[in-house]
Parts: structure tokens; sequence; C-alpha cells
């Protein structure tokens, strides 16, 4: 393969790619979102500048994804917290915890995604929503919802999808010192709403050393949504480079 070709290639392994290139559009996303609010000391400890934290609202999600162009179906889980940039309103993604390995390659190395291998669920339990996360044998958090008790609007449900979106980037060099350090944008678009709802939820998060959605504890349920809906997955562009700050 001469070196032309080589640069055309989207990853390795050569010949056979961790994922494809291309923008990746979703069919039938479903959403069970538990927004609660958290200790504000412990959220500001793991948000980095330059965004802000004012209300220290987190959202655990669970994302069932059963038709990805390129990446096939999937099921994702984690935390999203609400932060400030410049005065706008927008999520960090803190972790993201995914049954993919073409996700959560894909995720890291072409945008900001905090991915890691876990063990997601979504699914319905009689008249309740459930959503688990395991993080290999071990339950890390499990979140229940009344299943469609209200309507959401999808003016709600599209305001609460498409938020902008920044996330972490940060590749090691060979010296293992940061040779990518940045803070990066993404939006959701294209949003086609199939359903949303809204009811009662809970939420308990399960201390874990190496998947600690428990250091930011559930202090208060503020909201919930199950939302059903096609998307686009935005390209990520540049916001902050810490090495040239």
């Amino acid at each position: 393969m001469d070196a032309d070709e080589v640069r055309r290639q989207p990853t390795t392994p050569l010949g056979a790619p961790a994922y494809p290139s291309g923008r990746y559009r979703f069919t039938g996303r479903e959403y069970l979102n538990v927004l609660y609010r958290t200790d504000a000391e412990a959220m500001r400890r793991v948000v980095p500048e330059p965004l802000t934290v004012g209300d220290p609202l987190v959202k655990f999600e669970v994302m069932r994804m059963p038709d990805v162009t390129g990446l096939g179906s999937f099921t994702e889980s984690g935390q999203v917290l609400q932060v400030e940039y410049e005065g706008e309103s927008a999520d960090y993604l803190h972790a993201m915890y995914v049954d993919s390995l073409a996700s959560i390659a894909s995720g890291r190395e072409i945008s900001a995604f905090p991915k890691k291998a876990g063990a997601p669920g979504l699914y319905v339990d009689s008249d309740t929503l459930v959503g688990t996360l395991d993080y290999g044998t071990l339950r890390v958090a499990t979140a229940t919802m009344g299943y469609k008790h209200a309507p959401l609007t999808e003016e709600d449900a599209v305001a609460e999808v498409g938020r902008p979106t920044y996330g972490l980037k940060m590749l090691p060099g060979y010296d293992r010192r940061p040779r990518i350090l940045e803070l990066v944008r993404s939006q959701i678009t294209d949003i086609t709403v199939r359903g949303a709802w809204t009811g009662p939820a809970r939420l308990q998060l399960f201390e874990h050393a190496l998947a600690p959605l428990a250091d930011l504890p559930v202090r208060e349920i503020v909201s919930a949504s199950h939302i059903l809906a096609d998307l686009t997955l935005g390209r990520a562009s540049l916001v902050h480079d810490y090495l040239q700050d």
C-alpha cells in the first residue's frame, strides 16, 4: 500500500478498519434521560475550564441505537453535565459506556467522546421503562421511569436532544505527554421526533472504582424523558487548544 493510499484510510487496521468514514445517521434512537441535581463542588472537580458550572445538573442517559449507518446496532449510557460556555448553556460529555468497539473507536478517534466499554440496557418491565449500566459483572446504575405517563412536546424533545455538546479530546504522544489536548464542540442535527414522553423517575448509582458515576451523587430528581428520534451526529469543531494556552 503506497503512502497516498495509507493517507486515505479512515483508521487501522489497514484493510479491515475498526469503523467506516462518513457521517453517521441514527434511525429509531431511543433515549431514557434522567436529569438530577448533584453537589456543585463535586461537579466542578470534573468540568474542565473554560467551561463553567452554574446549577449543578447531571443527565444520566441510556440510549438504544438499533440502526446506525456504518456502526450497526448498540447501546450506550453515561453522564452528561450541564455547563456554560461564553453565556451559552450546553452539555459536557463526562463519561460514556458502550457495548460496541466500532462506536468506542470512532467516538474517541474522530470526535471527543469519552467512551469506554460497558454493558448498558434499556427495556420495558411491565409498566416501567428501565435503564441499566453494568461495568464488567457489577451494576453501577439503575434508572426507572413510568412508561409513557405524559406526552412531551416535540419542541421540548428537539431542544433536549439538540443541545450543544462539548467534549475533551486527549491523545498522548509516544513520550506519554499530550500530543492533542483540545475542547471541542458538536451538535446533533436533522432531528425527527417519533415520540416523546415524560413521567416519574428514580435513579440509583453504585460505587465503583473504575466507573465512578456515584462520585456525582443524586440529590434531587429534576425531570425525566423518554424520546424516540431519527438524527444525524454532527462533526466536532475546535473550541480551545490547551497546548496553545
